[in-house]
């Protein structure tokens, strides 16, 4: 598996498994089948209330926990110095871990929900500080943030090294990944598939017919040819292994730049600055 290096040195997968809404021995199965294929990232949240599943395809993969990077995130109920410092050990708990490789703030508190916004992130971030400093986790970073979110941050003695947002064909994101890009923090790609939507758009569908690729693959080749890591999910086992067959082949410059200039489509509708389960 090909890596990133992280602006603390942390190597990284280019490309993860994602566990969203797969629980119990569901997950414990996906993850397991991923390992098999070859993936290496494994990442879940407190949010999806999956990690002891998660923790148990871990021990079960047959591969060494040192071999695998782990990534869980914070929920926002659990934002703040002393509620983070409380949900992080639920987290390895949960996990069955006594190290995480990336602990993430899963979304920002936004300025149209909280007067003090900008205090209750940087109350968390300064707890994942800690525990970073104290070699519980690997790397941090945060994941929904918006450029203004991520400035207070930014001025902290420990800058974020990843931010995870929604991103993929008719989903660019260019201010936050160029932000990213600009300071050296890794840009994550959730939802790297649009949710299913990418299979309705004949710009992809004939870049896909053109490679002989199916349009998942495509999807993902995309993003990993702009320096972004896609983390896809599925449980079927075949899925989970064409996701990961994304390294045969490369998009030209024409078609990059065709699946560049696609119009805005199947975007989830969650803005952080107002999207508050």
């Amino acid at each position: 598996m090909k890596t990133y290096r992280l602006n603390n040195g942390t190597e990284i997968p280019v490309i993860g498994f994602g566990t969203y809404k797969a629980t119990g021995e569901a997950a414990a199965s996906a993850v397991v089948d991923a390992v098999h294929a070859g993936y290496r990232l494994i990442d879940t949240a407190a949010f999806y209330g999956n990690e002891q599943g998660v923790g148990e395809g871990i021990r079960s993969c047959g591969v060494p926990r040192e071999q695998l990077f782990i990534t869980s995130k914070v929920w926002r109920t659990d934002r703040g110095y002393e509620k983070t410092k409380a949900a992080f050990p639920k987290t390895l708990s949960n996990l069955g871990l006594d190290y995480l490789d990336l602990y993430l703030i899963h979304w920002p508190a936004s300025s149209s929900v909280y007067p003090d916004w900008e205090d209750i992130n940087l109350g968390t971030w300064r707890a994942m500080t800690e525990l970073y400093h104290e070699g519980k986790i690997r790397a941090i970073g945060v994941s929904n943030f918006k450029p203004h979110h991520l400035k207070a941050l930014m001025e902290t003695e420990v800058q974020p090294m990843v931010d995870q947002i929604e991103l993929h064909p008719g989903q660019n994101q260019e201010e936050p990944t160029a932000y990213c890009r600009k300071n050296h923090i890794l840009t994550e790609a959730w939802s790297p598939l649009g949710r299913g939507r990418i299979f309705q758009d004949e710009t992809l569908l004939a870049i896909a017919e053109k490679y002989g690729k199916s349009l998942p693959q495509i999807s993902l080749r995309w993003e990993l040819q702009h320096g972004y890591l896609p983390i896809p999910k599925s449980v079927r086992p075949e899925r989970i292994r064409e996701n990961l067959d994304v390294f045969s082949f490369e998009l030209s410059d024409e078609d990059m730049a065709a699946i560049d200039a696609l119009p805005p489509f199947g975007s989830s509708g969650e803005d952080p600055d107002t999207f508050e389960l």
